[in-house]
């Protein structure tokens, strides 16, 4: 089959690139802008494969996205490309709204029209697959809760809203149009290739390099933390097997409040790469303002996708984070050499 994935320059997206290229037979086009979270580097393993190919264009471009269905004449669009860091979408709202409310209204658009064009046969494998956020949901509290997939949508930051909006976006299409769609909501993703903006990379990163570790508020905000692999698999069978205009929740059973999470990370640079000063690396943590409308928990009820697919996470959060950790530290090592030899 032919794969057509936006934002797969990105860190999920490439994570789900390297998967389709290394574990099957299907042709994969990548559509990405290459903004700042878009690296390249994370897809060099497959670059030169015969069944890969990448474009870097704008998903709001409607012309460049019609011209690419035109030629790629894709069986299955899996959405990924968005602005995703909350914090950024504080302090600048606007491309958020452009690229994850527009962006998203133009492949749906794009996706209509193409489908009209194709014959019944191959129209009735097509469809576009949608990946959102658990963040849509807004905030749980403390009671042992969890988000399901007919949980009411209350989005509290501008990154949350613009998410839901596109997530509304796609149901409307397959509601009044027809469009076969599928939905999944993941909860928060970390491993390797992830851009040091987000709480784990930040986290070994700011480490690595004896800066000091912000945590917001008191740090006790809770999150379901799912590695990026497991969440890829579960993207693939639904791509695959998951039912037309049905929602999936993805998520890592893995609660964990950002204290405790920074604090375990801080344990496994201890002990692989102790500091030559004898000093631990949680003693760089410094609490600072709480973030503005800050969720406190989330946590992701994941039993439709388990009982309907026969998916589940395959780490735990001790394996995944130990292999994240063990992947940035060798990247700090390679970035020691080149700079030695460069100097």
């Amino acid at each position: 089959m032919k794969y057509l994935i936006t934002g797969g320059a990105g860190f999920i997206g490439s994570a789900l690139v390297r998967y389709l290229i290394s574990q099957t037979d299907h042709q994969v086009l990548i559509v990405d802008k290459l903004t700042y979270a878009g690296n390249t580097h994370s897809l060099d393993a497959v670059q030169n494969d015969l069944n890969f190919i990448f474009k870097q264009l704008d998903i709001c471009n409607a012309d460049a996205m019609q011209s690419i269905f035109n030629e790629f004449q894709p069986d299955i669009v899996m959405h990924l490309a968005a602005e995703s860091h909350v914090d950024r979408s504080i302090n600048s709202p606007e491309s958020f709204i452009q690229t994850n409310i527009v962006g998203t209204y133009v492949l749906l658009e794009t996706a209509r029209h193409y489908l009209q064009s194709l014959s019944a046969e191959r129209a009735s494998k097509f469809r576009f697959h949608h990946i959102s956020t658990d963040e849509v949901y807004g905030d749980l509290g403390h009671d042992g809760t969890f988000f399901s997939e007919n949980t009411r949508y209350e989005p509290s930051s501008p990154y949350a809203a613009s998410k839901a909006s596109s997530d509304h976006l796609v149901r409307a299409w397959h509601r009044t149009y027809g469009l076969p769609v599928v939905i999944t909501n993941c909860s928060n993703n970390y491993g390797p290739y992830q851009y040091p903006d987000k709480l784990v990379p930040l986290t070994i990163t700011n480490a690595l390099q004896q800066r000091k570790i912000s945590l917001y508020g008191d740090g006790l905000q809770v999150r379901d933390w799912l590695y990026v692999d497991d969440h890829v698999r579960a993207l693939y069978l639904v791509s695959q097997r998951g039912v037309i205009g049905e929602t999936y929740n993805i998520g890592g059973h893995n609660e964990k409040n950002n204290r405790t999470l920074v604090l375990e990370t801080c344990k496994i640079l201890d002990d692989i790469l102790p500091l030559n000063s004898g000093l631990l690396y949680s003693d760089q943590i410094q609490y600072v303002p709480d973030r503005l409308g800050h969720d406190q928990r989330y946590a992701v009820d994941a039993s439709k996708i388990a009982q309907q697919l026969g998916w589940k996470p395959q780490e735990t959060f001790a394996s995944g984070i130990l292999k994240t950790v063990l992947w940035y530290v060798s990247q700090l090592e390679v970035n020691i050499c080149e700079n030695t030899v460069i100097g």
